[in-house]
């Protein structure tokens, strides 16, 4: 009994497993804070992007960096 306490005491493999864990999540919440920030980004530009397009065709719109309120 004491030889199998001490071979289950010196054994490694489990704190391999937990360390893949560990980096698992590491690189999961890396991808969601990334995710995030894009969408935020992605979310503004679509925004931007849906002032410079009118609808009706009259191009009353306005552009952010332009000087142009639009038309032909």
């Amino acid at each position: 009994m004491t030889n199998f306490l001490k071979n289950f005491a010196a054994d490694e493999s489990g704190a391999s497993a937990a360390e893949y864990a560990l980096i698992l999540v590491v690189v999961g919440l890396g991808i969601v804070l990334a995710a995030t920030t894009l969408s935020g980004s992605i979310s503004n530009a679509i925004q931007d992007t849906s002032k410079c397009i009118d609808p009706d065709g009259d191009s009353t719109g306005t552009c952010p960096g332009s000087t142009s309120t639009g038309g032909n």
